[in-house]
């Protein structure tokens, strides 16, 4: 059985002091993604903590200091306003703090089928710069994003590319291969159990 790939930190996106005015229980709520796998939480801050945007926040297994609970794992459709407006520029922070990681992707995407490749699933990334791509990794690695951008001719910033199969990733399934975000949870149909009358 596969490990649950389980966030430590994440930044935050929004914050409601009041919680949201839908929810039938008024409590403050915090919208938050995750900084390794791109999870969208929605989260419960201890008494009389507040959050501002692009906070970093300890949301893992141990004694968290800001964070109440963790209410539940949200879907790209339920971000406030704030939390959509946020996000890109979130993603894009991550992507450059963690380059290493995201110029490895370059560095050791491999096939997924004869047909397609995981370098072809970034969006604008065609077969041409896929070809080239695995032809200058095979002389040396990628060292960075500039490097890739050098290498590779009239290459796409690389950087936005990562950024925009993470969005991609996150607003819906549309394949399924995900390349950076944790998959979402498979859905188990909802049986009621009815005892029956004797």
């Amino acid at each position: 059985m596969k490990a649950v790939k389980v966030e430590e930190y994440a930044l935050v996106l929004d914050f409601l002091p009041r919680g949201k005015s839908s929810s039938y229980k008024s409590e403050p709520i915090a919208q938050v993604l995750g900084t390794e796998y791109f999870t969208l939480l929605e989260v419960v801050p201890k008494e009389g903590v507040t959050f501002k945007a692009g906070e970093k926040v300890y949301v893992g297994k141990e004694e968290r200091d800001k964070i109440d609970f963790i209410k539940k794992r949200i879907s790209f459709s339920e971000l406030t306003a704030n939390s959509s407006a946020e996000i890109e520029k979130m993603i894009e922070k991550l992507v450059l703090e963690q380059a290493e990681k995201f110029v490895g992707f370059f560095n050791n995407a491999q096939s997924i089928s004869l047909k397609r490749h995981q370098l072809e699933l970034l969006p604008g990334l065609g077969k041409k710069h896929m070809v080239e791509i695995l032809g200058e990794r095979e002389k040396q690695q990628f060292k960075s994003f500039d490097d890739i951008e050098k290498r590779v001719h009239l290459m796409p910033n690389p950087v936005r590319l990562v950024v925009k199969r993470i969005m991609e990733e996150l607003e819906g399934d549309l394949d399924k291969h995900f390349l950076f975000v944790r998959p979402p949870a498979v859905e188990k149909p909802f049986r009621r159990e009815f005892r029956r009358r004797e």
